[in-house]
C-alpha cells in the first residue's frame, strides 16, 4: 500500500509540474500570472520560456526515474527538485507578489515534494 501511495504521488507531482512547464511554453502570460509574478506587458519571453523548460524537464526526468529507476533515486531527485519551490517562494516575494500566493502555492509545493521524498525512501 506504501509503495502505491509512494508513486502515485510522485507521479501525481510529476504531471503536475510537467503541465506548468507545457503551460509556460504555450499560455506564457497566464501561466505567470497564476505563479504569482505577472508577466510585464513589454515582454518577459525569456523568464517565461525558462521556465517552462525547467518544469517541463523536471517533470520528464522525475517521471523517468519513477519508471526505469530505484524508489531511492526518485528520493533523491525530488528531495533536490524541491529545491525550485521554495527558490519560487523567494522569487514571488522579492518581485511584489502576495505572501498567500508565495507560501500557499510554492512553499507548500515544496514541502509536498519533501513528504514524497520520504515517502520514496520509506517503500
Amino acid at each position: 500500500m506504501l509503495i502505491t501511495v509512494a508513486y502515485v504521488l510522485a507521479a501525481a507531482l510529476c504531471l503536475m509540474v510537467l503541465f506548468i512547464g507545457v503551460r509556460f511554453l504555450t499560455h506564457p502570460i497566464p501561466a505567470a500570472a497564476g505563479y504569482g509574478v505577472p508577466a510585464k506587458p513589454d515582454g518577459d519571453g525569456a523568464y517565461l520560456t525558462v521556465k517552462g523548460v525547467r518544469d517541463s524537464t523536471f517533470g520528464v526526468v522525475g517521471l523517468t526515474l519513477l519508471a526505469f529507476s530505484t524508489p531511492g533515486a526518485a528520493g533523491l531527485f525530488m528531495i533536490t527538485v524541491s529545491l525550485a519551490p521554495f527558490g519560487d517562494t523567494l522569487v514571488v516575494l522579492r518581485n511584489g507578489g502576495t505572501k498567500a500566493v508565495a507560501f500557499g502555492i510554492h512553499f507548500a509545493t515544496a514541502v509536498i515534494v519533501l513528504v514524497s521524498a520520504a515517502l520514496l525512501f520509506a517503500v
